[in-house]
């Protein structure tokens, strides 16, 4: 799953529980917007954790502007007869909910997992927009980031012949490093692509009893509890290690290489680094302080950036931007493991002219500079160039995102979540307590559960 701990920037408090609305609104602000569309009817739209009122965010302190209040304001003087009912699903329970609106028709637009959508796609409750696409000559899919519009299964099926979803949110997935303990080691810092055997050697050098503070200081993090596994994704880009050969659409066809010499080094990799991460790895924790002052950690793989921005905007405190820097992820050009969440249209939307409408407009460059200035969501458009020049994290997340390509090892894979995902933190726990099994046994066992559960498919 995507699960937005990386996608949204700040704290949503406000979404707790499932409500429908419409757009009315308070707020008498009134936007110059010229009429695009006067295609009329209604349609519903589903949104996964979006803030519908406006209010004051509780960590920065800053007001933000509603969704309600944003449509008021930009989509209704452009699309003056489309009417939209709004649904708010919580993530906690969104693919249950939504699947059952698709499934009982009462959705025409949805906001959601990425990993959701491609199995709403594979099970055929999803229309294919190509059609949409090419009779429209206003939309332009170079808008979009290239990796994540051709290569992302959240927006393009398994065969990779049909694009159902439009890129709308990207998750933030980056190496940051603190460039204060690196000055306190002696250490240099690291290159703007490093290599897995740069951040090992790197971050062994700084575990241990910082020789100007005193205090102990940890050499890497990276969660080894992720229901996505995202460090060992990057780390399989960086050794060449897919997975095996064949596609989603084909499960029974696919020809698993899951304890193969490259996969090999990237499970020693893991055991090496869990020596020098704290003991919080096992449980997403340890991390808490990292991007702020009293930090104790070198490199944080699979960072977003969130706590220094939000000091940031909070306390004006730009000085942490500068101790921490942002570096590209550990595939040979940079490539990891990158989340988007996709707007996808029902496959009996009822009125599909008007959903076709709202879709572009929702996943389009004022939407997505609305969702960035108010929830630092991270755009996925080639041209961003309403992201603050002092967020350097979001730029370096949407050059990931423009190189990265799924492969086999992705969480639109059933047998990837269920079996590769927990063999990978389960290989984590062992090593960080000193327990790691052989590994190329370890490996050949996970290949002979992957050819049977093919084999079963």
């Amino acid at each position: 799953m995507v699960k937005k701990l990386y996608l949204i920037f700040i704290a949503l408090l406000m979404l707790t529980t499932a409500a429908c609305s419409s757009t009315s609104s308070t707020k008498e602000e009134v936007s110059d917007a010229k009429v695009v569309s006067k295609i009329k009817g209604t349609v519903r739209v589903s949104l996964a954790g979006w803030q519908l009122e406006s209010g004051i965010d509780p960590i920065t302190g800053i007001e933000n502007v509603g969704l309600k209040d944003f449509l008021k304001k930009e989509f209704e003087p452009r699309y003056p007869n489309i009417k939209l009912e709004l649904y708010q699903v919580p993530w906690e329970n969104a693919q249950a909910k939504q699947t059952a609106m698709l499934k009982s028709g009462d959705v025409d637009i949805l906001y959601t997992g990425g990993a959701f959508a491609s199995q709403w796609q594979k099970q055929g409750l999803l229309k294919g927009l190509d059609p949409l696409i090419e009779k429209d000559s206003s939309f332009d899919p170079n808008m979009y980031l290239k990796g994540v519009w051709e290569n992302s299964y959240s927006t393009k099926s398994f065969d990779k012949k049909v694009h159902f979803g439009i890129p709308a949110v990207l998750g933030k997935r980056i190496i940051i490093y603190d460039k204060k303990l690196f000055d306190e080691w002696g250490v240099d810092y690291l290159s703007n692509n490093p290599t897995p055997e740069e951040i090992l050697e790197t971050a062994k050098k700084m575990t241990g009893k910082n020789p100007k503070t005193g205090k102990k200081n940890y050499g890497i993090w990276f969660d080894g509890k992720a229901l996505n596994a995202s460090t060992f994704v990057a780390l399989s880009y960086a050794y060449g290690a897919n997975g095996g050969e064949g596609t989603l659409n084909d499960l029974k066809n696919i020809k698993w290489n899951l304890n193969s010499p490259e996969m090999v080094k990237a499970f020693e990799w893991l055991k090496e680094a869990a020596k020098y991460a704290p003991p919080g790895i096992l449980n997403t924790q340890g991390n808490e302080n990292f991007g702020l002052e009293n930090n104790d950690i070198a490199i944080h793989l699979d960072a977003n950036g969130a706590s220094t921005m939000g000091e940031v905007m909070a306390n004006k405190n730009t000085k942490l931007l500068d101790r921490f820097e942002s570096t590209l992820n550990l595939g040979p050009n940079g490539e990891g493991w990158v989340a988007v969440d996709p707007f996808v249209m029902a496959k009996d939307a009822k009125n599909v002219e008007a959903s076709w409408e709202v879709l572009k407009f929702l996943t389009g460059p004022i939407t997505q500079k609305y969702t960035y200035d108010n929830f630092k969501f991270t755009p996925t458009l080639t041209d961003a160039s309403f992201v603050s020049k002092e967020d350097k994290y979001m730029k370096t997340a949407m050059e990931i995102a423009q190189v990265s390509k799924s492969t086999l090892l992705d969480e639109a894979d059933p047998f990837f979540g269920s079996e590769i995902v927990p063999a990978i933190n389960g290989f984590i726990s062992k090593a960080r307590n000193g327990n790691a099994p052989d590994i190329q046994s370890y490996l050949d066992d996970l290949q002979k559960r992957a050819e049977k559960w093919s084999a079963n498919q």
